[in-house]
């Protein structure tokens, strides 16, 4: 908007407003206080307001009108005469005339409508003058969804000699973001929007159709669910209006989106248009889960437009392989229901929906697919890099996911990509071969399997593969070194702990000791009982592991040893930390049976029970693992080899982690041949 060419009055103290004579034909830009204004349009009464503006109040002499002090641009004789004809042109800091702001009431009070009608007698360029956002004050009266102003500015435009042209300027005038007032109408909240958007639409039938290009009525009114603004835009358009929205998009991206498949009766060409990025509706629609409603609308598009399933958008990327990247496992049903073909779609990279799946790590799509006979014919399929969905999976190091291949025979287990590699060599290479790993790791498993099953080796030179792992152990030697110090200050917290408790387990021994004057004083009143020394064994156990483990934890720490010999300490700590934690947990339960089964048994077995769950916690994993691997296993080796290598395999696992409770029980029974009877239990002192 033009700017004022008034100045402020020199020595002025208060806020001034810079006026000079209106052109011709052309409104002149007060700036305005808007505390005048906003009390002069609003709160004040339709008789304050054309006093201020006829000048039937005598202006002060000091240059001010109400609150409002002014700096005048004519001689000092036509001052009063020059301030009231420029006031009404005067506008806010945002822009707002007088109109914009009696427009923009939500009050359906008579009085509002008189000032309206009242400031365009005196100014009516007023009615189409745009404030800083470019809103004219339809567009303010619109967003309020008051219909009594609207109808009022719309006969305003209209005039005595009934022009049409005027009134389609008006609803036609767009602001800076290109909407009209049925825009501010359809994304009001307030109650009466329905009626707004009805009348403007009577006014003119095409207002639907503007903007030309940018977000039409009709998506806003899908994006915020007015199903009945929705309706009352195609029916009195006569569905002649824009569909169009934001980034490419149309009105059935909303659509689909918010549940109203209602637009397909209306354009079914939409379903092949894209936005931006390429997406149709049904790209949208199988990027959404869990939605019930959504099935009806997927049926619905693939009946309109078939060939949308095999419609790609900027990335090469099908609406199955959209449904797979979200792990939509109902959708892509859907998809192949339709048409099965779709299932060999291949994106920019070369993959199929199940490299997605994979690449995602959605084990319910991927789990889908290797259930599904009929799509057997992609599970060997390679992508541009010459890997097949098990390659993916097995550089991903998901054991789930793997099984799920895995325990398909279809799927090949020696195709090689481009670089030569075989399934079996990408699990040879997650395995680090110096590094810092845990044995029950998921890439561990994944390599003994492969092996178990046969798979072989790529038809490359082996000593490649070595010098490729010295290569990746140089470069990794500083990350080894960061997570040699995390561990060592981890488990050297809880090494130091059990030696603690342990160590002082020697000296208070459960149920006390004998009196000076026994002939064996101060000694354990318990000892010679079965469960006495196997207590004493245990807690021996537990000291001295968790001793070991904390000097190798010592060393892992020192940087006077190179990173091999740290890296060696630090998995040796861990080791001894799970022996001593298995012989602490033993301790714990035998001591506290010791001291309470003579009295409460059943208690006694109770703690005793609930020890050893901790024992089973810490092989969970273990057992989880290899658990998960019996099924495939027996799909490529048969049951009864894959049974007994899993009993010897989970038997030695846990023989190699809880070899203590073997070691403490059968050599406390060694101690106790048949036959021997252990001291009676003495009773229980009475209270007196």
């Amino acid at each position: 908007m033009a700017s004022s060419t008034g100045e402020t009055a020199p020595g002025s103290s208060s806020p001034a407003v810079a006026i000079a004579a209106p052109p011709p034909a052309t409104p002149m830009e007060v700036k305005m206080g808007a505390g005048l204004l906003a009390a002069a349009a609003c709160s004040g009464t339709f008789n304050k307001l054309e006093s201020l503006l006829d000048g039937q109040a005598a202006a002060p002499s000091n240059g001010t009108v109400g609150n409002l002090a002014v700096q005048s641009a004519s001689p000092p004789g036509d001052e009063e005469a020059f301030l009231r004809e420029s006031l009404v042109y005067a506008v806010t800091a945002g822009g707002d005339t007088l109109l914009h702001v009696v427009a923009a009431t939500t009050s359906y009070h008579e009085d509002f409508l008189k000032k309206a009608g009242f400031i365009y007698g005196k100014a009516p360029d007023l009615l189409f003058m745009q404030n800083s956002r470019g809103d004219t004050p339809l567009h303010c009266a619109a967003r309020m969804a008051n219909i009594q102003m609207v109808s009022l500015l719309i006969d305003l435009a209209r005039g005595e000699d009934g022009s049409t042209n005027r009134v389609k300027a008006l609803l036609r005038t767009e602001n800076k973001i290109n909407e009209t007032a049925l825009h501010a109408a359809a994304k009001s909240c307030f109650i009466g929007q329905y009626k707004v958007v009805k009348l403007l639409m009577e006014e003119d039938s095409q207002l639907a159709s503007f903007p030309k290009d940018g977000t039409s009525p009709l998506y806003l009114a899908i994006l915020l669910q007015r199903k009945s603004i929705t309706k009352t835009l195609y029916e009195l358009s006569d569905g002649v209006l824009s569909y169009s929205g934001p980034n490419g998009q149309n009105a059935l991206h909303a659509a689909v989106l918010r549940g109203k498949e209602m637009l397909l009766e209306w354009n079914k060409a939409l379903t092949i248009q894209q936005d931006e990025n390429g997406s149709t509706p049904l790209h949208l629609v199988a990027s959404v889960l869990g939605q019930s409603d959504r099935r009806t609308i997927r049926a619905l598009l693939l009946e309109a437009n078939p060939d949308a399933l095999y419609q790609p958008d900027n990335n090469g990327l099908f609406p199955i392989h959209v449904a797979a990247s979200v792990d939509a496992t109902l959708v892509i049903r859907d998809f192949l229901k339709k048409s099965s073909r779709c299932a060999g779609l291949r994106n920019a990279r070369g993959r199929t929906f199940l490299h997605i799946a994979v690449d995602k790590m959605h084990i319910h799509t991927v789990g889908s697919a290797c259930r599904n006979r009929s799509l057997s014919w992609i599970l060997n399929m390679q992508d541009n890099d010459g890997n097949t969905a098990l390659h993916l999976a097995i550089q991903r190091g998901g054991l789930t996911m793997f099984c799920a291949l895995f325990g398909n025979r279809q799927v090949s287990l020696n195709l090689t990509n481009e670089k030569g590699e075989t399934a079996l060599d990408i699990a040879r290479c997650n395995l680090p071969k110096h590094g810092l790993y845990y044995n029950q790791n998921s890439e561990a498993k994944i390599h003994l399997a492969l092996k178990f099953a046969g798979a072989k080796c790529g038809i490359s030179r082996q000593d490649n593969f070595e010098e490729n792992d010295i290569i990746q152990e140089t470069q990794d030697d500083n990350k080894n070194m960061e997570i040699v110090k995390e561990g060592t200050q981890t488990l050297c917290i809880g090494s130091v702990l059990i030696a603690t408790v342990t160590f002082g387990a020697t000296f208070a021994m459960p149920g006390g000791y004998r009196a000076d004057d026994h002939n064996n004083g101060g000694t354990p009143t318990l000892a010679g009982r079965y469960a006495f020394d196997a207590f004493t064994l245990a807690n021996a156990l537990a000291f001295t592991f968790a001793t070991m483990a904390t000097i190798s934890l010592m060393s892992s720490g020192s940087p006077l040893y190179n990173i091999r010999s740290r890296k060696m300490h630090l998995g040796m700590a861990f080791y001894f930390m799970k022996i001593s934690l298995a012989s602490l947990v033993a301790a714990f339960a035998i001591g506290t049976y010791m001291m309470i089964s003579p009295v409460a048994h059943k208690a006694a077995t109770g703690v005793c029970v609930l020890s050893s769950l901790l024992l089973l916690y810490t092989n969970l994993e273990l057992t989880i693992k290899n658990v998960v691997l019996i099924a495939p296993l027996c799909m490529r080796k048969g049951i009864l080899w894959t049974l007994l290598t899993s009993v010897v395999v989970i038997i030695g696992n846990i023989t190699v982690q809880l070899w203590p409770i073997i070691v403490i029980f059968c050599s406390t029974a060694r101690n106790y041949p048949a036959g021997k009877v252990e001291p009676a239990v003495q009773p229980p002192t009475p209270f007196v």
